[in-house]
């Protein structure tokens, strides 16, 4: 079985962060500009949380605050679920389901190591199912062969 850390390896390096006092509108341009769907909100080297479209879409209507008066802290998400880069992609998959969450934060110990999504779970289970279709193709194509 695959684990996360896998699909953190083959994800770039990781430039998206914000820290939780920046401007709220400050964060909203960085990842328009960069097309990002979140930003890792850390203060120095430590994970505080997540700033993600729909956080934006769901508070950012609900509260009463111009976006010019909000900071990342005000808008961001604490309580992502947790899981380790040893754990497999089908366990990860059955956490964002129970916390009917799209991003999981990833640590080793108390080492934040990156954010995984389930657009990242879904792509690597597609390639690895492609994968597994192609060496059976090619399996195929030699015993035929022979």
């Amino acid at each position: 079985m695959e684990s996360l850390s896998n699909i953190l390896d083959r994800k770039y390096p990781q430039f998206n962060t914000v820290t939780p006092q920046h401007s709220l509108r400050d964060a909203l341009y960085q990842m328009c500009c960069e097309n990002l769907e979140y930003l890792v909100v850390l203060e120095g080297n430590d994970f505080i949380g997540l700033l993600s479209e729909q956080d934006v879409t769901h508070k950012l209507f609900a509260g009463n605050k111009p976006i010019d008066e909000l900071a990342v802290s005000d808008i961001m998400n604490c309580s992502l679920p947790v899981a380790e880069s040893k754990d497999t992609i089908e366990w990860a998959m059955q956490v964002l389901s129970q916390y009917n969450s799209r991003y999981l934060a990833i640590f080793d110990q108390f080492e934040f190591k990156g954010i995984v999504s389930e657009k990242d779970l879904m792509k690597q289970t597609l390639n690895n199912r492609n994968r597994l279709a192609m060496e059976s193709l090619a399996e195929e194509s030699f015993n035929k062969s022979y």
